[in-house]
């Protein structure tokens, strides 16, 4: 009885674990090819507004690469992950810093997650801090980095990001931000919506506060010093 019982749960297991690789698999390789409509994340921010009593507020409007201003990656990388190019999907560098940080007590650090750690988190996952969710980063960061190339990465990245109080995606900022498309934000513009990242719903691209103004001179003035952002 208690080897039958056995014997039903381990097919369960099994048969879970490989539905979740082939679906995992299929979206990965399907969101190689198509734009990603919507994403978790997006999902939980429209329940939250119900949830307050908010008016429901979702822009996201998928562009090219090719009709998004180049600034706007470099800014990203000179703000987020100045290794993208480098490293395959974890910075173990900045990881190692970090843990060595939190070893001092140093809070205020931030984080040592890599663009395609952000891009596999905002597209399969959920948010949060537990060590399952962290798991199924990594497991997702591998396979978006083995299928696709980094500028598939980071057209991704850039239409499915959080980028304010319910804005997804460079154009939909480029827009409620600037008055402007993607394709157009200059070099400051684009320092102003990477300068948020961190924390889109709290701080504000346009008007920016005094946090941001900082950080939109030192975004500036990294990507001066990098010059140009080429993947091919």
């Amino acid at each position: 009885m208690k080897s039958s019982l056995g014997k039903r749960i381990f097919r369960l297991i099994w048969k879970t674990a490989a539905w979740f690789v082939g679906l995992s698999l299929f979206f990965v390789v399907l969101f190689r090819f198509i734009p990603v409509p919507l994403t978790p994340l997006m999902l939980i921010r429209c329940g939250e507004q119900l949830m307050a009593g908010q008016e429901l507020r979702l822009k996201h409007d998928w562009v090219s690469i090719d009709h998004i201003s180049k600034n706007l990656p470099l800014a990203v990388v000179c703000s987020e992950d100045q290794n993208f190019m480098n490293h395959s999907g974890f910075d173990m560098k900045a990881i190692e810093r970090s843990i060595d940080a939190s070893k001092r007590g140093n809070k205020r650090l931030r984080g040592a997650s890599t663009i395609s750690q952000q891009t596999a988190k905002n597209v399969f996952l959920w948010p949060g801090r537990s060590w399952i969710r962290k798991g199924f980063e990594v497991y997702f960061t591998v396979l978006i980095e083995f299928v696709w190339d980094k500028e598939r990465i980071m057209e991704v990245y850039l239409n499915s990001i959080e980028m304010g109080n319910g804005l997804y995606g460079a154009e939909s900022a480029a827009r409620v931000y600037f008055k402007t498309s993607a394709q157009n934000l200059s070099k400051s513009q684009a320092a102003a919506i990477a300068a948020v990242l961190p924390n889109p719903r709290k701080y504000s691209a346009n008007p920016p506060g005094p946090y941001v103004q900082s950080r939109i001179g030192q975004i500036v003035g990294q990507m001066n010093k990098w010059g140009t952002l080429r993947f091919k």
